[in-house]
């Protein structure tokens, strides 16, 4: 009697695991299931090892023998927003030291605008930039949703960002629209481009109320209004949709009233700073000339770069706080990558990290290699290799899970010009792993003569 009650509850058990197992499993509920118990990992081992008490040290020079022998000559090739296998020879170019002033103002622009018909999405873990460039596609008629723009730019959920560039390339090879993307964006760049009818995209610091426990990371935003008289933009946000500012997520059955989220200008002036200015437009092709009009001196890709390199040296003098001075110095190391002044951009990466450990350690942003790749290109294209293996190790070791294909692929390149392909190409496998067919990484496979 007694092993047939045994019998009976463990049949039990096994139904009621089978039934949560099977609940688990919808495609509703599943990246919630995932979503907490990454987050439960991510905690045990960030207690155990706290990232933010790393700091990366840079050498003080050259300290490979190779590198010393082709630092002169030898370039990283391509802008820093895509890497590219293909070595280019270009001489270092000196940088002018032109004061930044701000985009002037139309005066014929509205005090306030708001564009409307996108439809709104929850993002899944991780996936803000599908989520949000899904969003922004909507606003044309595109019919389709986070799930398919994921599929090309995240085929492995794990991989935890996506570049805008990589979004802007998802739109020009996979929409009937075009799309582009600038360093050095500020508040007027967003109310010229919203009056002339195109939502603008960015990238920024994120740490929200129902992230306490979460350091600084990064997040995209879909600016599609803006108020004067109350100071304030109005966004889409992906991961706000799910937890609203009240504590729980927004009925579906209010999506379509629900206008968006207030994002007030000063926000905008610190959050916007960590990641350069970024922005990205999406447009019909037919209104390039529109989009380029209402960018004014942004128009050009090496205008906003140097654009935003003056305003970054600009607030490494002007801004007091720590974690700005950072910033500012590692968005003009950044703007200096982009216009290929590589031995300049080297030092002045060296000055930002020489500041990050001012910064407390509850307030370092020590994800930014996870966004922003420039001090790999930078110290790569000055022959600074175990500077670039270094940051890689430090980068990828206080991962949860080590999935920033950009750091497998940066490292890889330092290991072939230090001769250990087969470190090379383990790091390239691993990416590809991450980031199935990631374009760099494949090429330089191939470049070494192996199958991706």
């Amino acid at each position: 009697m007694q092993n047939k009650r045994k019998i009976t509850w463990l049949i039990i058990v096994m139904a009621v695991v089978i039934l949560l197992a099977g609940v688990a499993s919808l495609p509703s509920i599943w990246p919630r299931v995932t979503y907490h118990f990454h987050q439960a990992y991510t905690a045990v081992k960030y207690w155990l090892y706290p990232p933010s008490e790393i700091v990366f040290v840079p050498s003080t020079h050259g300290d490979d023998r190779m590198a010393l022998s082709v630092a002169a000559a030898n370039t990283a090739g391509g802008p820093a927003h895509q890497p590219t296998t293909e070595p280019n020879l270009i001489p270092s170019q000196a940088t002018p030291e032109v004061p930044f002033t701000p985009n002037l103002s139309p005066t014929s622009l509205p005090s306030s605008i708001l564009l409307q018909g996108i439809t709104k999405e929850r993002q899944f873990m991780n996936n803000c930039g599908p989520a949000t460039l899904s969003m922004y596609l909507s606003y044309y008629g595109w019919g389709k949703d986070q799930i398919a723009a994921a599929k090309v730019l995240r085929p492995n959920a794990k991989d935890v960002n996506v570049m805008p560039y990589e979004l802007v390339d998802f739109v020009n090879e996979n929409t009937a629209q075009h799309a582009l993307w600038r360093y050095g964006g500020d508040l007027q760049t967003i109310k010229n481009l919203l009056n002339a009818g195109f939502p603008v995209m960015i990238e920024k610091s994120f740490e929200p109320y129902s992230l306490r426990n979460e350091p600084w990371m990064g997040h995209y935003n879909l600016v599609v209004g803006y108020d004067d008289e109350k100071q304030i933009l109005t966004v889409q946000d992906s991961y706000l949709m799910s937890y609203a500012p009240w504590g729980g997520e927004i009925p579906v059955d209010q999506w379509d009233s629900f206008i968006g989220f207030d994002f007030s200008y000063s926000e905008l002036e610190r959050d916007w700073r960590a990641f350069n200015f970024v922005f990205i437009v999406v447009y019909p092709p037919e209104k390039e000339n529109e989009v380029l009009h209402a960018l004014g001196p942004l128009a050009t890709e090496a205008g906003a770069y140097r654009r935003a390199y003056d305003r970054a040296m600009q607030e490494t003098v002007s801004l007091t706080d720590v974690r700005d001075q950072f910033f500012a110095w590692f968005n003009a190391g950044t703007s200096q990558v982009s216009l290929k002044d590589y031995s300049a951009a080297a030092t002045t990466f060296d000055t930002a990290f020489s500041i990050y450990p001012d910064i407390k350690d509850d307030y370092r942003p020590y994800r930014i290699l996870w966004y922003e790749t420039g001090p790999y290109e930078a110290y790569y294209a000055s022959g600074r290799y175990q500077d670039v293996i270094n940051l890689a190790n430090q980068t990828l070791g206080y991962m949860s899970e080590p999935a920033l294909e950009e750091s497998y692929y940066w490292r890889a390149l330092s290991y072939v010009a230090l001769g250990d392909t087969t470190r090379a190409i383990t790091d390239l496998r691993a990416s590809l792993e991450y980031h199935p067919g990631f374009a760099p990484s494949v090429a330089l496979l191939k470049q070494l003569g192996k199958t991706p």
